[in-house]
């Protein structure tokens, strides 16, 4: 069990498992192991799994009508990631999900949590903990990018994901952002403002 400590951790932050409820969750679970700039997934294919980072760093992306890139996701250690309307609607995918770094993932298919949730309540709970706490987190995006500009925005996300933002890409950052990278190379060249 303490291959799996860091996913077991996770869950028990939120709700309760058995000793059986956990030995049946973690058989569902494959490990993988990915090189940097390696696809996990990528468009056209239906994704069928959803994905948990034992070690490094992913982004989720997709490339706009103009072949822009826009980074939907940054995950790192003990984030749960996916092409989340591929998952669950089992259609092809339209974004892709990017190593930035050599990761070891764990990977649940989709059909072995459907099946677990029916028969564990807790487990239930906890992906709609992780759902309802995923779609909050894009709202407040969603109205962060309309009201803020764009030094604001990247203040707030440095402030609160210091760990992500020294240790990926400036580009990924800003284009998770909105921004360009030299807009953001600007951004972080000046002096902090003390409030």
């Amino acid at each position: 069990m303490d291959k799996y400590k860091s996913i077991l951790n996770n869950i028990t932050r939120y709700v309760q498992l058995s000793e059986d409820e956990k030995q049946q969750f973690t058989s569902i679970i494959k490990t993988t192991r990915i090189k940097k700039r390696q696809f996990i997934i990528q468009p056209g294919y239906i994704c069928e799994y959803r994905n948990y980072i034992v070690q490094g760093a992913v982004r989720v992306f997709h490339f706009d009508e103009y072949g822009k890139e826009q980074t939907v996701s940054i995950a790192i250690e003990d984030y749960f990631f996916s092409d989340f309307a591929s998952l669950i609607h089992q259609e092809p995918a339209t974004h892709f999900a990017e190593a930035l770094e050599d990761c070891v993932i764990f990977q649940m298919k989709h059909q072995d949590v459907e099946r677990l949730c029916k028969e564990i309540h807790s487990l239930s709970q906890f992906f709609r903990f992780l759902t309802e706490r995923a779609l909050a987190s894009s709202i407040k995006r969603i109205v962060g990018n309309i009201g803020n500009t764009s030094e604001a925005r990247y203040l707030t996300y440095a402030n609160k994901y210091p760990h992500i933002v020294n240790r990926v890409p400036q580009y990924v950052i800003a284009s998770y952002l909105g921004i360009s990278a030299e807009f953001l190379s600007k951004i972080r060249s000046r002096p902090i403002k003390k409030s």
